[in-house]
């Protein structure tokens, strides 16, 4: 489950649609609008203007946004969060990823010994390295890509999207499981997915966005 956001974007009280004016220089899928709410203040999103406000990443009073500045919207993560467990096993990156947890693991991945797994929640056994138990099958974190872990090591809490299962051929099967820890903007950078992910959940933002 999500930890709860005590923090959201403020409204945007008088903004008229318009087009972006810049990207991110860190997120090129990332626009930035002014914020006619706050001056000096911008408006951060994948679509092509902040409206619905719903829809937004979130606010900042600087560039690039950082923990003190940033403001998120807390109704943008089950939307991020629905698109990565809808496509996340399709991504290439992390398939390519699942590999290499495979393989770093060697022998010990097929015969370390697992508890089974529990039937609800994310109480899942989890070891170091990113591992747990259940179907002959280990759990990888999938992380965000503004700071990629070392090889071998586990990414921090705050870029932690969620964990998937990956079986001893390298496969994913069963869910993506949030993390709860996901930190939009962190002192290392904003969200920031593969070119697969990042599509799709512009796609599904502009479904939402049809829907008014």
């Amino acid at each position: 489950m999500l930890l709860t956001r005590a923090r959201a974007a403020p409204v945007l009280r008088g903004f008229h649609a318009r087009r972006f004016i810049s990207t991110l220089d860190s997120n090129r899928y990332i626009k930035v609008f002014p914020n006619a709410a706050l001056d000096g203040s911008h408006v951060l999103a994948y679509l092509d203007t902040p409206t619905p406000p719903r829809l937004i990443i979130g606010t900042t009073t600087e560039l690039p946004p950082t923990p003190r500045s940033f403001t998120e919207n807390c109704e943008i993560y089950p939307i991020l969060n629905e698109v990565l467990a809808k496509w996340v096993s399709q991504d290439p990156s992390v398939q390519s990823r699942a590999q290499a947890f495979v393989s770093s693991a060697g022998a010990g991945f097929s015969h370390q010994q697992r508890r089974p797994r529990q039937k609800s929640g994310l109480g899942t056994d989890k070891g170091a390295g990113g591992g747990g138990g259940g179907r002959g099958g280990h759990f990888m974190h999938v992380s965000d890509l503004r700071k990629v872990p070392d090889f071998g090591r586990i990414c921090e809490p705050e870029d932690m999207l969620g964990s998937v299962e990956v079986n001893e051929q390298g496969h994913i099967v069963g869910e993506f499981q949030p993390s709860g820890t996901y930190r939009i903007v962190t002192n290392d950078g904003i969200l920031g997915l593969g070119d697969f992910l990042t599509q799709k959940l512009i796609e599904r933002l502009q479904q939402e966005e049809r829907k008014g």
